[in-house]
């Protein structure tokens, strides 16, 4: 009984509202930057994993531009097979693929790289 504090001590009372309780938003975020601190401590000690990651990054990069490329160019050979058009279509899905797959590398480039931060 003796170790409870009294109310009219303000010291034990302050030192409860310092220590963040379980589950507050304070220690959730004491978490996430403490396993984000821990995970660069370990990438930085291990170089080769670093290339590896991101040869495989840059073959995602490829896939994602390369895919909507191809696939503007196939919409594009079929509308000009079917329609006449003073308008190629073949080279306009092309670029719009092209686009759209640059679009779609830079997110998730920069995706992976928020995460590696």
């Amino acid at each position: 009984m003796g170790e409870e504090p009294e109310e009219g001590n303000g010291e034990a009372s302050e030192e409860k509202r310092e220590e963040p309780r379980r589950g507050t938003p304070e220690e959730r975020f004491r978490e996430t930057v403490r396993r984000k601190a821990q995970r660069r401590r370990e990438s930085r000690q291990r170089p080769e994993d670093r290339v590896w990651h991101w040869l495989g990054m840059f073959g995602l990069v490829g896939w994602a531009v390369a895919i909507p490329a191809v696939a503007g160019v196939a919409l594009g050979v079929l509308i000009d097979g079917r329609w006449e058009s003073e308008v190629s279509w073949t080279l306009t899905l092309l670029f719009v693929g092209v686009a759209l797959g640059c679009l779609n590398a830079w997110y998730w480039v920069t995706k992976e790289r928020e995460r590696h931060e």
